[in-house]
C-alpha cells in the first residue's frame, strides 16, 4: 500500500485546507495518508472543524507557521524529518509555500522516492519587495528541480510560474484544478437568503454586496470599500456592502471607512443594525451566506484560485473581480463575471455599478454559475485527477 505524507502550511479557513482535506479522506482505499500541518496565525479563523467533520486526526506542527523563524522553521524541520523516517512514505504532496520549503527539503534530505507540490497562489508579486521576491524565487526554482512533479491549480497559474517566473519547465507541471463540496451551496437557497437578510436587517430593495477573504494587504480590500463609496455616490440604489472575514487589517480598513464617511459596524455575532458597511468577521458555515447576498466581489492583487469566486458561482451569484492570475480559468469572463483591471477603482466601481443597476445582467450571470462549476471544481474530480498522477508518478519510479 503506497503511503502519502501530507503535508500543509496550516489550518486556515481556504482552499489549500478543503484541498488537503477530501485528498485525505476520499483517497483510494489503495493509499495510506498521514496529513501533516502547522498553526493559523492570529488573526486567522482555525479550519480545523472542517478535518473533523470528514473523521480526520492530523498532526500539528506548532512550529510550522507562516511568518518566517530560523528557529521554529529549524524545529519543524526536524520534527517532518523524523515523521518521515518513521512513516517511510513513497511520496511526499506538499502545499502551498512554507510547507513546500520545510517539507520537500526533509523529503530530499531523506531520499523520499516522489516528491510532489502543489502550488496553491504564490508570492513573487504584490507580497514584497524586488530583493525579498527574487530570493524565494531563487528558494522555489532550486526545490522545484528536486520535485517529481509540481501541481498547478490553473493553466494560467502553470504559464506565470513556468513562462514568467521559470520555477521549471512546463512539462515539469500537472495542472489539476481544486475541488469542493459545492453541492451545498444549491440547498435550502430560499430559506438562507430569508434568514441571512432578517439577520443583518436588510430590507426587500436593499441591494447586498459581498467579498469574502481573509483582512490582509494582498486582499486589496481598500479598493472594495473605495468603490462602494463611489458607486453609492453615482446611483440611486439602496447598498449594503458586507465584509466576510478578518485579519490584520480590520481596523486599517475602519479607519478607512470612518475618513469617506461610510457608516460601518463590526458584527462578529450576527447581530446588526442596517450600517451601509458590515464587517461580520468569519462565517463558518459560509453557504448560509451566500444566498442573501446580491453580488460578489473580489479585489485581490495576486490570487491563485480564490474559493469564494467558485463558491459564488455555486451559489448562483453574480461577481465582479480584478483580473489577476488564474481568474480566466474559474469563471466565464462576461459570463458568469465582470473582469476588472487590477487596483483600479475608477474600472472596479463602473463595473460594479454596472450590476448594480442591471437586475437582468445580474440574473444572467446568476444563470450559468452552477452549471460552470459543479463538476469542474468538484472534489471528486480533484481526487480523481490526483489519484492518477500518484499511480502515474509511482509507475514510473519502478
Amino acid at each position: 500500500m503506497p503511503k502519502i505524507l501530507r503535508i500543509i502550511n496550516r489550518f486556515n479557513i481556504g482552499g489549500p485546507t478543503y484541498n488537503a482535506a477530501y485528498l485525505s479522506k476520499y483517497l483510494n482505499s489503495d493509499f495510506d495518508t498521514l496529513l501533516v500541518g502547522g498553526v493559523k496565525e492570529e488573526a486567522e479563523a482555525s479550519s480545523e472543524y472542517i478535518l473533523k467533520k470528514l473523521g480526520i486526526e492530523p498532526i500539528i506542527i506548532p512550529e510550522m507557521r507562516r511568518s518566517v523563524n530560523p528557529t521554529n522553521d529549524l524545529i519543524a524541520y526536524r520534527k517532518i524529518s523524523k515523521l518521515i523516517r518513521q512513516f517511510r512514505p513513497d511520496i511526499v504532496h506538499t502545499h502551498a509555500s512554507k510547507a513546500g520549503t520545510i517539507g520537500r527539503l526533509a523529503a530530499i534530505r531523506n531520499k523520499v522516492p516522489i516528491i510532489v507540490h502543489t502550488f496553491h497562489g504564490h508570492v513573487f508579486h504584490s507580497y514584497f519587495g524586488s530583493s525579498k521576491t527574487n530570493i524565494f524565487i531563487n528558494i522555489e526554482q532550486g526545490l522545484a528541480n528536486q520535485c517529481s512533479k509540481i501541481i498547478a491549480i490553473s493553466d494560467k497559474q502553470k504559464e506565470e510560474l513556468s513562462e514568467i517566473y521559470k520555477i521549471a519547465p512546463p512539462e515539469k507541471f500537472e495542472v489539476i484544478p481544486l475541488g469542493f463540496d459545492l453541492q451545498r451551496f444549491q440547498e435550502n437557497q430560499v430559506q438562507k437568503r430569508i434568514d441571512f437578510r432578517a439577520r443583518y436587517k436588510l430590507e426587500e430593495n436593499d441591494l447586498a454586496i459581498g467579498i469574502v477573504g481573509r483582512l490582509a494587504p494582498v486582499k486589496n480590500h481598500e479598493l472594495f470599500i473605495r468603490s462602494i463609496k463611489k458607486v453609492k455616490e453615482q446611483t440611486q440604489a439602496n447598498i449594503r456592502a458586507f465584509i466576510i472575514g478578518d485579519g490584520e487589517c480590520l481596523t486599517d480598513l475602519q479607519e478607512l471607512c470612518k475618513s469617506l464617511g461610510l457608516d460601518y459596524q463590526y458584527s462578529p455575532n450576527g447581530e446588526a443594525g442596517a450600517s451601509t458597511v458590515t464587517f461580520t468577521s468569519w462565517i463558518k458555515n459560509i453557504d448560509t451566506a451566500y444566498p442573501g447576498l446580491d453580488i460578489v466581489a473580489m479585489t485581490s492583487l495576486n490570487e491563485g484560485t480564490p474559493v469564494s469566486l467558485i463558491e459564488a458561482q455555486a451559489a448562483n451569484k453574480a461577481i465582479v473581480t480584478t483580473n489577476v492570475g488564474g481568474i480566466e480559468n474559474i469563471v466565464i469572463p462576461n459570463g458568469t463575471a465582470l473582469l476588472t483591471k487590477n487596483n483600479c477603482v475608477d474600472d472596479f466601481s463602473e463595473k460594479l455599478k454596472m450590476l448594480v443597476e442591471s437586475e437582468p445582467m445580474r440574473r444572467a450571470q446568476s444563470n450559468k454559475g452552477w452549471d460552470h462549476v459543479r463538476e469542474k471544481f468538484h472534489y471528486t474530480r480533484l481526487v480523481r485527477d490526483t489519484e492518477n498522477l500518484y499511480y502515474k508518478l509511482l509507475n514510473q519510479y519502478k
